[in-house]
């Protein structure tokens, strides 16, 4: 599944209008039909406020995945520098 079908899929899964997903996404409605239709890429900045809003992966928003999972919380996703630590070990 392409990303703007997947866009779509979520959206309407969520009875969401364009206009209030272009709102939160800090874009005009013809713009969002637009990314939408797949008349325009949209900006990856764009995708990830989407996928924050929806609460899923960056793969799932992507068609990379049909897997939903959830968008990665900041706090859980930062690995500590450990200079006693190699790559390899982590």
């Amino acid at each position: 599944m392409k990303y703007n079908e997947r866009i779509r899929e979520l959206r309407e899964e969520n009875s969401l209008t364009q206009d209030k997903i272009a709102g939160i996404i800090l874009v005009g409605q013809r713009t969002y039909c637009d990314y939408e239709s797949g008349k325009t890429r949209i900006p990856v900045d764009r995708l990830i406020r989407l996928a924050r809003y929806y609460d899923v992966s960056m793969d799932y928003i992507c068609g990379l995945s049909k897997v939903k999972g959830n968008y990665p919380d900041e706090e859980k996703t930062e690995v500590p520098e450990s200079p006693d630590v190699s790559p390899s070990e982590k």
